[in-house]
């Protein structure tokens, strides 16, 4: 800013006003470009608007200009906070409205989405994906408590702490009732927890192994066979229906065989869905009871 370009004085010789022609000896008068004009034509004629309060500057006011614009000294003040800029650094902003430099830094900082206030240079942030935040006003959507600069999963426009994020998304293990928050497998479309999928009698998991399930217990192979499965009265051997050979089973009283097992004592015909007699024990096909 600076003065404007016209002096002010008191006439001791004989002018007229330039512009009403009364008499200016012994009267105020200004000088501009070289005419004597009175106070009141200087104001109505002359004198600049300022661009704050839009009044005419008078020739007893200060004046401050910049690029063609004109304020009262006391009009030149920061349009946010209205600090004097008289001798103060500024910026010339839309509509001719001038701003201290640091209400400038502060409308131009990105603003937290989270109180609105901007962000200025040394506050600590959090940015993602374009957003910004004070550190302190990043928090979870669900318990409130600040994040900060901690692990979150987004959800649409919320974000979650990873505890709330597993207790209200995560899926929850059919058997612990706990989120499984990574890994996991399925069995009949419940989810399991791979530490919790395992073998109730060796207690190894099952997950890509071989298994079976007994009511609400799974078992692995080599304890299947050995704790849970019927023994075949023919072979001895395990009845592991489900692990390959021996899918079918015959029962009878309360004995169990494989089907290739259930043959005749005597003549070895398979017996499994035909007729048979039982005699001292032991399995005979119709005919060969007839023959001992």
């Amino acid at each position: 800013g600076g003065p404007g370009s016209y002096t002010v004085g008191t006439m001791s010789e004989r002018f007229d006003c330039h512009y009403c022609r009364d008499p200016l000896q012994g009267k105020k008068y200004v000088q501009k470009e070289g005419r004597h004009c009175c106070v009141k034509c200087f104001e109505k004629f002359c004198a600049n608007t300022c661009m704050e309060c839009k009044k005419p500057i008078g020739a007893d006011s200060k004046e401050l200009h910049f690029k063609n614009r004109y304020w009262h000294d006391n009009c030149f003040r920061c349009f946010k906070c209205y600090t004097s800029l008289v001798n103060e650094p500024f910026m010339l902003r839309e509509n001719n409205k001038v701003w201290c430099s640091n209400c400038t830094a502060a409308e131009d900082a990105p603003r937290c989405k989270g109180c609105f206030k901007p962000i200025i240079a040394g506050d600590q942030n959090v940015e993602y994906k374009k957003m910004v935040w004070h550190k302190d006003c990043f928090t979870c959507s669900q318990c409130k408590q600040v994040i900060g600069s901690g692990s979150f999963f987004p959800k649409g426009d919320e974000f979650y702490c990873v505890s709330c994020h597993e207790h209200k998304f995560a899926k929850t293990c059919a058997k612990c009732k706990n989120p499984i928050t990574s890994g996991g497998l399925t069995y009949q479309e419940q989810p399991w927890h791979s530490e919790c999928f395992i073998c109730s009698n060796c207690k190894k998991q099952l997950g890509g192994k071989r298994f079976t399930a007994v009511e609400d217990e799974f078992y692995c192979v080599e304890c299947y066979k050995e704790c849970v499965a019927k023994k075949c009265a023919g072979c001895k051997n395990p009845i592991t229906a489900g692990f390959g050979r021996g899918t079918s089973v015959v029962n009878y009283e309360d004995e169990s065989w494989h089907d290739y097992c259930f043959k005749c004592t005597k003549c070895a015909r398979g017996l499994a869905n035909k007729r048979f007699v039982c005699h001292n024990g032991k399995i005979y096909c119709a005919e060969c009871p007839k023959r001992l």
